[in-house]
């Protein structure tokens, strides 16, 4: 389904930018939030698709609301 392929690519996208912003490397924002890097990883590259926990721990990691994980920058 290619609005699910499209979602899980912008969640990895934001995940990445907000990582990155925060001055986390993928091996540290991973041991913040007790994943594999390889994990973080491949939600970064949008290959993932998390559960609703996992999102939870990625914004508890970075300090934001877990809405914020999905403020997309889309054109258009």
């Amino acid at each position: 389904m290619k609005n699910t392929e499209d979602i899980k690519v912008l969640l990895g996208q934001r995940v990445r930018t907000l990582r990155m912003e925060a001055g986390l490397s993928q091996e540290s924002f991973a041991d913040k939030c007790g994943l594999d890097r390889t994990y973080i990883s491949g939600i970064e590259r949008g290959t993932r698709n998390p559960t609703l926990e996992v999102l939870y721990t990625l914004a508890t990691a970075l300090h934001i609301e877990l809405t914020s994980l999905f403020i997309f920058n889309e054109p258009g």
